[in-house]
């Protein structure tokens, strides 16, 4: 038995696999220990080009960290000439933390990647932030708050969001309104009661079949910020659930959001053409 304790963790094992073509570092230390940004860079990123940023927010609601959850995406992305993060933020079964201290994280590490634009090869203002449930909560709010925080100049404000699941209703009596402090804490910060207009653009991918963020408050979301004169789509995958879009539990579902993505992102001018066209000739 002491011989199996010794033994590495298998997810240990899987998440170092998975980040072994990252740059990892740290953005910010906490009380808990550091949190650190996952880094793919493009395979032929040319610093005389600075290209878009895509920083990905893992799902699990604040509770546990998922920092791999997008990895493949991050990998598919960076062959596209982005640049990707996959983020760490505090999580409540590591650093006691709420979800307000996750909303800090968030916007702390957009900042810091937009300060280190020159570093990143990145335009700091083509960022794009991608997020799945709880992670998808974590890219609105630094998208949609009305007095963001601003350190230095920078702006933890993205040009176009990508949200898969997303929670994007918080008040009292939903289901995630419990994990806040209070009542009032929850209405104040769900999604619902922060829309206005001049919000960036944003692509919602969801499962019809998903009942941990049922897709009926996506679309009373988008039906309110187009009122408001935003522009936002909503893509329903048949027979998909909340995990419908990870790699490893459907790679059909995995491809077609890949695709919505790129679509997206192309509309959008956020896609750089010219280097995708330079990766595709070289390979």
């Amino acid at each position: 038995m002491s011989a199996l304790i010794q033994l590495p963790a298998f997810g240990a094992t899987r998440d170092r696999e998975l980040l072994k073509d990252s740059t990892t570092f740290c953005y910010k230390e906490t009380n808990n220990g550091p949190l650190h940004a996952h880094v793919f860079f493009p395979p032929y990123q040319q610093p005389e080009l600075p290209t878009t940023l895509l920083i990905f927010f893992h799902g699990g609601f604040w509770d546990a960290a998922a920092a791999t959850q997008f990895a493949t995406q991050c990998l598919h992305f960076a062959e596209l000439n982005c640049v990707c993060i996959a983020a760490e933020t505090r999580v409540s079964s590591r650093h006691q933390s709420s979800p307000v201290d996750s909303i800090e994280d968030a916007q702390d590490l957009i900042i810091a990647a937009k300060k280190n634009h020159e570093t990143l090869g990145i335009d700091p203002q083509k960022v794009v932030l991608v997020g799945a449930a709880g992670g998808a909560f974590l890219a609105l709010h630094a998208a949609m708050a009305k007095s963001p925080r601003i350190d230095d100049g920078s702006d933890p404000r993205p040009q176009a969001l990508v949200l898969f699941s997303a929670l994007v209703d918080t008040t009292p009596g939903t289901d995630h309104a419990s994990r806040f402090s209070n009542k009032s804490q929850a209405k104040a910060l769900s999604p619902t009661k922060m829309m206005r207009r001049k919000l960036p653009p944003m692509l919602f991918l969801h499962g019809k079949n998903d009942r941990i963020t049922p897709a009926e408050p996506v679309h009373s979301f988008r039906r309110w910020m187009r009122w408001k004169g935003n522009k936002v789509e909503v893509i329903e995958y048949e027979a998909a659930d909340h995990r419908f879009f990870n790699f490893n539990f459907n790679p059909v579902h995995h491809d077609l959001t890949l695709q919505a993505m790129e679509a997206f992102l192309h509309r959008w001018k956020l896609l750089p053409e010219e280097a995708k066209k330079d990766h595709r000739v070289k390979d």
